[in-house]
């Protein structure tokens, strides 16, 4: 499964309520950083399919998760586990420091 594109109306449905721990990626198609991480986040989320899901927002269309959870700055990184976050981060960072990041937290 590659990247799952997150509404506001489908965030519980998709991040609270999913069986595996979900990394939200909150970003915007303007931002520079958000496009560098991409590529490495879809995969990821193939290289943990079935033990993580990644979720992406985009915060033009969205709003309303981005500032319930006080995003200030894009990319921002949440991870989600058993409906709560346990980790976030914000800022553009290799494949190998994010995946390093999401085996740490989850």
């Amino acid at each position: 499964m590659a990247t799952v594109h997150v509404t506001d109306a489908t965030f519980d449905e998709e991040v609270k309520n999913s069986d595996v721990p979900v990394v939200v990626d909150f970003w915007a198609e303007w931002c520079g950083p958000c496009k560098q991480i991409g590529p490495a986040l879809e995969e990821l989320a193939e290289q943990y399919d079935g033990k993580i899901k990644v979720a992406k927002v985009d915060v033009d269309k969205d709003q309303a998760m981005a500032a319930q959870l006080g995003v200030r700055g894009i990319p921002a990184l949440f991870i989600f586990k058993d409906g709560e976050v346990i980790s976030n981060r914000t800022g553009a960072a290799p494949k190998a420091s994010l995946e390093s990041w999401i085996k740490e937290s989850i």
